[in-house]
């Protein structure tokens, strides 16, 4: 039995060094989530949704210079309501 990593408050680190996972949780007991990943000098952001046990959904998935991965972060955690979090799967 897995369960979901509790979010962190607002993340000072930068997708483009280090993976990063941010989560939203839902009211149905599932979370959207959004992995940032360094790849080949831009980072790939993936956004889903997932609600366990079923496998997580992939909504879209794009890649951004690092500056711009920074800028979509943290406007995801300020606005949108998503928090840090260790990977869901």
């Amino acid at each position: 039995m897995t369960t979901a990593a509790m979010p962190t408050p607002l993340s000072h680190a930068t997708p483009a060094s280090s993976p990063c996972w941010l989560v939203r949780p839902r009211s149905d007991g599932g979370c959207d989530y959004v992995s940032f990943s360094p790849a080949q000098g831009a980072v790939e952001i993936r956004e889903g949704s997932h609600l366990p046990p079923q496998m997580p959904l992939l909504k879209r998935r794009r890649h951004l210079a690092a500056d711009e991965a920074d800028a979509c972060r943290r406007l995801l955690q300020l606005e949108a309501g998503f928090r840090d979090s260790d990977p869901l799967f």
